[in-house]
């Protein structure tokens, strides 16, 4: 994984993937000191996420579809696009929560939890399953750390029994559509023997 995550980029979707990465973490920066500690907190949690794809050697296209969608699921927070452009949360819910439960499928095959997919023993219906409980269980955590936010940081974070349970159910179908994907397209780089 070190070694993935200092490689140098080496394809167009690659240094774009990577320039992601630098518009993420300085726009962490801009945020802490031109806006609100809570816009600079949303920023700050998409960090990870955008880290991720190049650690587990993600291939260059992917990997910059991830970055992209990961930030602008959390620039659409900061500039309230959600409240704004109706609709809106429920595409980014479906696509955000796809891109991470593939890539929370392929953590565990790196851990060695599900069998990678250039196993011989790789079955497609391994990840449509498991990409989709993947995808439901950040679905629900995310929901919760929206409450607690409204709870406990600011009531301007709109939370609803119908936002929560349309957010989770549109997760649910994009970490499907995430499965199905990952059944037939490979996630990591190829490697040189």
């Amino acid at each position: 994984m070190k070694e993935d995550f200092l490689r140098p980029p080496q394809s167009v979707a690659e240094y774009g993937a990577d320039a992601v990465r630098v518009i993420g973490i300085l726009s962490v920066l801009v945020a802490a000191i031109w806006s609100t500690p809570t816009d600079a907190g949303i920023l700050a949690l998409a960090l990870p996420a955008l880290m991720l794809p190049r650690v587990l050697g993600m291939r260059g296209g992917i990997d910059l579809a991830i970055g992209l969608i990961v930030l602008i699921a959390a620039a659409s927070n900061v500039f309230d696009v959600y409240r704004t452009l109706t609709g809106w949360d429920l595409v980014v819910h479906f696509v955000c929560t796809g891109a991470l439960a593939a890539t929370g499928y392929l953590v565990l095959s790196r851990l060695g939890i599900v069998t990678a997919q250039e196993s011989p023993a790789f079955r497609p219906r391994i990840p449509i399953i498991l990409c989709t409980v993947i995808g439901l269980a950040a679905s629900a955590v995310w929901e919760m750390i929206e409450w607690a936010g409204r709870t406990f940081v600011t009531d301007e974070i709109f939370v609803t029994y119908e936002d929560t349970i349309g957010d989770m159910a549109m997760g649910g179908l994009g970490a499907l559509a995430a499965g199905i994907l990952v059944a037939v397209v490979r996630l990591e780089r190829h490697r040189p023997a």
